[in-house]
């Protein structure tokens, strides 16, 4: 049998390649309430203090969703887009193909309050918790990755955001940060 090592390109669907997190950077968020979620430790850190600040102002944040492997992007983006009998060109504008999902960085958290409980819905920004994260995620280092008519064209995504708090976060972002003018 061929090999069938590709490389990813650095951009496809409307989504930039993006690097697996080292297992060793990643640790355990204490409030996550729907399964292990794990992020790096700069963006982690970032967060228990935002999700503090938050819930010192009455709002409540819910980590739902953190570092995501390529194996596990790879089950999520093609079962799913089987199940629901989408072309890659539909599914990924919900979901990044394996290897474009910033959630491979250990730097994105997807973000949720009792509400609208784990689902990840547009209706997320007429929540408290979106209007406080719009208000305030930038003072702790967080910003949403794709925001309305965003250039990417990947679908508004208001509980999706980024930690970009450090240096290898600016680096690991830099291309989409630059196509959204950030």
């Amino acid at each position: 049998m061929a090999s069938s090592s590709v490389a990813a390109p650095a951009h496809i669907l409307g989504h930039y390649r993006m690097e697996e997190a080292p297992r060793r950077d990643l640790v355990p968020l204490s409030d996550a309430r729907y399964g292990r979620v794990t992020l790096r430790r700069s963006a982690a850190a970032a967060w228990r203090r935002m999700a503090a600040a938050a819930a010192a102002d009455g709002v409540t944040l819910i980590p739902v969703s953190g570092f995501r492997s390529i194996a596990h992007q790879e089950r999520l983006f093609f079962d799913v887009k089987a199940a629901r009998g989408q072309t890659a060109a539909e599914r990924a504008l919900v979901s990044a193909p394996p290897g474009h999902s910033e959630h491979h960085t250990g730097y994105a958290v997807d973000v949720s309050t009792p509400s609208v409980g784990d689902d990840l819905v547009v209706s997320f920004d007429k929540t408290d918790a979106s209007r406080w994260l719009r208000k305030n995620a930038a003072a702790f280092h967080f910003e949403m990755s794709f925001g309305k008519d965003n250039v990417m064209g990947v679908s508004y995504e208001p509980w999706h955001y980024r930690f970009v708090g450090d240096s290898h976060s600016l680096r690991t972002f830099a291309a989409p940060r630059a196509a959204a003018g950030k």
